[in-house]
């Protein structure tokens, strides 16, 4: 993995570029911060909210598939809340992190593919997912899930800081 996040002096061609070099980076960032963890630290959760850093990936897999796949490109979608239940993000205890790591970096090559088939301008498909709304541009989706990795990386860095001392940047 690069440790260093993206350095915003180094020139891209375009912003779709720099949208998915930091989208990779927070990626690599999210699958470092699980590594090395026993699967009851996986597992358990350290805070009041209940979640476990194997469902926060798991979390992290269908965002992108709400916003990209499902909402964007307004692919149907069999179940887009299948990392929750009864209201929790969840993970079936069959599942590995061998697994859950698995689907987040396929559906990452899935959102790469639609980022890259698509001008930053365009408008995503109306769909169920945007509850009557009108779809948002593909720039402001990516903005939103650059938003989302950002905290949740965060959150990764404070809980495996709690379980081992292993600190972020």
């Amino acid at each position: 993995m690069n440790s260093a996040p993206p350095d915003p002096s180094d020139a891209r061609q375009t912003r779709t570029e720099v949208f998915l070099e930091y989208l990779d980076y927070y990626r690599d960032v999210v699958v470092e911060k699980v590594e090395g963890l026993t699967d009851e630290e996986l597992r358990s959760s350290r805070l009041p909210s209940g979640w476990t850093p194997l469902e926060l990936v798991k979390h992290l897999t269908f965002v992108e598939r709400r916003w990209l796949f499902w909402g964007f490109e307004g692919h149907p979608t069999s179940d887009p809340w299948g990392d929750r239940k009864d209201g929790k993000w969840f993970v079936d205890p069959a599942e590995s992190l061998d697994e859950v790591v698995r689907d987040f970096r396929a559906q990452a090559e899935i959102s790469r593919a639609v980022v890259e088939g698509h001008k930053l301008s365009e408008f995503g498909q109306p769909s169920e997912r945007w509850g009557g709304d009108d779809p948002p541009t593909l720039e402001r989706i990516l903005f939103h899930l650059l938003h989302e990795y950002a905290r949740h990386a965060g959150h990764l860095d404070i809980v495996r800081e709690l379980i081992d001392g292993d600190t972020g940047e």
